[in-house]
């Protein structure tokens, strides 16, 4: 499937930013900023069902083919957060970036708690800037008007199709040198899951007390966590 793929900078390096679902490319606005300014090119595809991209059958496999058919093996950088990391981890031993970073990635989906999908198909439908505020109360002024853009864009038949997806997807191998870049508690990773990930090669590290959505809810946290990786 052709995606919509928003491209910045012009650097010598390439980083490919792949965002969770419900967002869309402009959920890295922040990471693309500091990215750019190390000399870095951004990569960040919209995924199928969100932003610009087109609908279609949403399985994790099809997400992974998506990112092989429309961006470059070989980048500098790859991150993806949490559905995103997921589709990364996929699809790396066919993208081979140097590097990859799995924020929060969805590895064991079937941590998240029962009915939890039903709960975020009313939050897409019902939001609000007053209620994206209330719920992520330390995301900036870009975070929220992100998150509503992405909203709008977003297709809630992709949530349905979540319901249907296998309840762990623990990858095999690193394949490259990887992180697995958590919250404070992660939502989709446990104290289990941490120990298969380190003994397949994985690098792990806590960003403390911050949610899910790392990047937006400590920005200062998640950049900090990628020493040694940017």
């Amino acid at each position: 499937m052709k995606l919509n793929v928003h491209e910045r900078g012009t650097g010598d390096k390439v980083a490919l930013l792949i965002h969770g679902a419900m967002s869309d490319h402009r959920t890295w606005h922040a990471v693309e900023d500091h990215l750019v300014g190390l000399g870095y090119r951004v990569v960040a595809p919209d995924l199928r069902g969100h932003g610009l991209s087109p609908r279609g059958e949403y399985r994790p496999e099809l997400l992974a083919d998506d990112l092989v058919e429309n961006l470059q093996a070989g980048a500098d950088l790859a991150i993806g957060h949490s559905m995103g990391g997921l589709s990364l981890a996929l699809a790396v031993s066919r993208l081979r970036p140097a590097r990859a970073v799995y924020s929060d990635p969805g590895f064991q989906l079937g941590n998240v708690p029962p009915g939890a999908t039903a709960g975020m198909r009313h939050m897409v439908t019902t939001a609000t800037a007053e209620s994206v505020r209330a719920m992520n109360p330390r995301w900036s002024e870009e975070d929220v008007a992100a998150e509503l853009a992405g909203f709008a864009l977003f297709d809630p038949e992709f949530l349905s199709a979540v319901e249907q997806f296998e309840q762990s997807y623990p990858p095999e191998s690193a394949v490259v040198p990887s992180l697995v870049q958590l919250a404070d508690p992660s939502l989709c990773v446990d104290a289990e899951g941490v120990a298969l990930l380190e003994e397949r090669g994985f690098e792990v590290r806590v960003v403390p007390q911050a949610g899910h959505c790392i990047h937006r809810d400590d920005p200062q946290g998640f950049l900090k966590s990628l020493d040694g990786w940017i």
